[in-house]
């Protein structure tokens, strides 16, 4: 696989090179692959295959009396408690837990559900779209700051690049992975993401009042029936950013109600599919649009089953910050997590 040669030097000015291979064990394995003087990143794991594979023709057009769809995402069940993971059993727990819940766990809050079960940031689209308005977003960005991947949820296209940047005075360790419910997890790379030399790394307390360190950026190229990313830090696991790959224009992400609107769509039949990578497949549904017509659709996804045992926050002092057998202070200096 070839990795284009960027010349924006705002982002990167030297050739990738790269090659995946498949994953024997996704989760604890770490992976070297060194690409030449250069790493490859970008981000990604598990979920669903919707609608067709990748390779999808679509034509930009100037769409006339276009219509629109809006509506709600919401969570069906409990919403589960957020996942847990002990500091002090992962690198940099002092600075990295600037972020946690003042007990030295660092809190992943993977559904973000309001008090009418609106579901942040599920991802909506439509298939089937093959003409229509055209792409208008730049190249996805995600930040690694204070021990966490932002966004948590974003929208890439296939063989478009994706940008990584650290603000961290900490290195990561990127992990991307494509999978599909049939195929299982593949590997797409395993590569460093260095620190960032400008923070004040002596000074707990500083804050991200300086530039982004170089970043890493590159075309991502997903095999057939894959279109869903996880990405994840090996060293600090609770640093996760999720991603779909879209074929067409026409998505969005859910806002903090759980709200969405597509607008300008060509009048036809559609497929309006919903997911959130908590939620297993997601949910799809025949729609049609009407010129210049205006198509309200409520729709939930089901909110998982069972607990979470292996993140849940415990008070144990057999792995408090003493067994360390130093002294650790982890304050949560720029989030007191709840």
């Amino acid at each position: 696989m070839g990795w284009a040669h960027w010349v924006n030097s705002s982002i990167s000015d030297r050739l990738w090179n790269c090659r995946s291979r498949e994953a024997s064990i996704v989760k604890g394995n770490t992976m070297r692959m060194w690409i030449g003087n250069f790493m490859v990143v970008a981000g990604l794991l598990t979920a669903m295959t919707v609608g067709t594979g990748l390779l999808f023709a679509y034509d930009v057009i100037d769409v006339q009396h276009g219509g629109t769809v809006e509506g709600t995402i919401r969570l069906d069940g409990a919403v589960p408690e957020p996942k847990g993971f002990n500091l002090i059993t992962f690198p940099d727990p002092a600075y990295c837990g600037r972020i946690s819940n003042g007990r030295g766990w660092r809190l992943l809050h993977d559904f973000v559900v309001n008090h009418n079960g609106g579901l942040k940031d599920a991802i909506v689209l439509l298939e089937g779209v093959d003409a229509g308005k055209p792409f208008e977003f730049s190249v996805p960005l995600i930040e690694a700051r204070d021990c966490k991947f932002a966004p948590f949820m974003t929208i890439v296209r296939n063989g478009h690049a994706v940008e990584v940047i650290n603000m961290d005075p900490v290195m990561h360790d990127i992990q991307g992975y494509e999978t599909s419910i049939e195929a299982g997890a593949r590997v797409l790379f395993n590569t460093p993401l260095v620190m960032n030399h400008q923070h004040q790394r002596g000074d707990i307390h500083a804050m991200h009042n300086h530039a982004p360190g170089k970043s890493l950026v590159g075309p991502l190229y997903l095999n057939r029936g894959r279109r869903t990313f996880y990405m994840q830090c090996g060293f600090h696991a609770y640093m996760e950013s999720w991603a779909m790959a879209v074929n067409n224009p026409y998505y969005t992400l859910t806002d903090q109600n759980g709200a969405f609107t597509i607008e300008n769509i060509l009048p036809g039949t559609y497929q309006l599919v919903a997911w959130h990578p908590q939620t297993g497949p997601g949910v799809t549904k025949k729609v049609t649009i009407q010129p210049d017509g205006k198509l309200v659709e409520h729709l939930s996804l089901l909110a998982p089953k069972g607990n979470r045992s292996a993140f849940k926050v415990m008070d144990n002092p057999r792995f408090g910050p003493d067994t360390l057998g130093y002294s650790v202070d982890i304050q949560p200096f720029v989030e007191h997590q709840h």
